[in-house]
């Protein structure tokens, strides 16, 4: 059982939670991941670790509600405990001084991208970073990505705050003017798949950290399969970052909505309820 420390809203479906988990705090990198359950009978939900406190003995998450179980966990106030959480998992983020770090985050996108663009700056890079919402009242961590990035560009959809347009708009925006090292985009399938198909015009490589189906973490029940490079990979042991220019969005597109009757109904039953 892990004790919830610390929630905020960072908006109406989106919070912050910090929790009990000293070992995880002890050993987590950028780019790892946890799994939780809420309830012994709970759903595995894969989430970033965003931060970490060592002397606390804490890690931090964000989550979305979005289903059933995100709800479950959402619905938890301070001083409750999450059934299980197991971590850190995946394969951290390869962070060194590469020069010009061009970091793309999308929607709850952006918590993930935190610990990564935090990484790549006290690494002695420069680090411009764009982050897309469809609206202002979605967009997360602004100030937080701020104190670590060199310039931080804002669009929205609605053009309500910021820039109007797309994550690849301002992308762009940044690839035509000077000269980038390397990029991370984090955020919906659709997102990634149009910002690695951007860089590679450029010719800067470019990693994605994929968000598919995951159930059991460890590589043995292959839920969270995908074609990287023409061959098959699992996010869960392999990434959860990969070649973006490698990776075949349109099979992933495909399996995530695998099971989005089930879904639909399970939001249904849990209304009615």
């Amino acid at each position: 059982m892990n004790k919830i420390v610390v929630k905020e809203h960072l908006s109406a479906q989106v919070i912050k939670l910090e929790i009990e988990a000293p070992l995880i705090a002890r050993s987590r990198k950028p780019g790892n991941f946890i799994i939780l359950r809420v309830g012994e009978k709970g759903e595995r939900i894969p989430l970033t670790i965003v931060d970490s406190n060592i002397e606390t003995g804490t890690i931090t998450i964000i989550v979305q509600n979005v289903g059933v179980s995100s709800a479950k966990l959402c619905e938890l106030e301070v001083g409750e405990s999450i059934t299980d959480v197991v971590g850190p998992l995946g394969q951290p983020t390869e962070i060194e001084n590469k020069g010009t770090i061009l970091a793309l985050g999308g929607g709850v996108g952006i918590a993930p991208l935190l610990p990564i663009v935090e990484g790549f700056k006290k690494a002695g890079n420069r680090v411009v970073t764009v982050l897309a919402a469809r609206n202002k009242e979605l967009l997360i961590l602004e100030d937080e990505m701020r104190k670590w990035s060199d310039e931080v560009i804002i669009m929205t959809d609605d053009g309500s705050y910021g820039q109007q347009g797309l994550v690849t708009q301002g992308a762009e925006e940044i690839l035509k003017r000077e000269k980038v090292d390397e990029c991370i985009a984090i955020g919906p399938a659709v997102m990634m798949k149009f910002c690695a198909q951007l860089t590679k015009q450029y010719d800067v490589p470019t990693q994605a950290s994929l968000n598919s189906i995951m159930v059991d973490g460890t590589g043995m029940c292959g839920a969270c399969r995908v074609t990287v490079g023409g061959k098959t990979k699992f996010t869960c042991v392999d990434g959860p970052e990969f070649n973006a220019h490698e990776i075949d969005f349109d099979e992933m597109l495909m399996r995530l909505n695998a099971y989005k009757k089930e879904e639909i109904k399970a939001n249904e039953n849990n209304n009615r309820q």
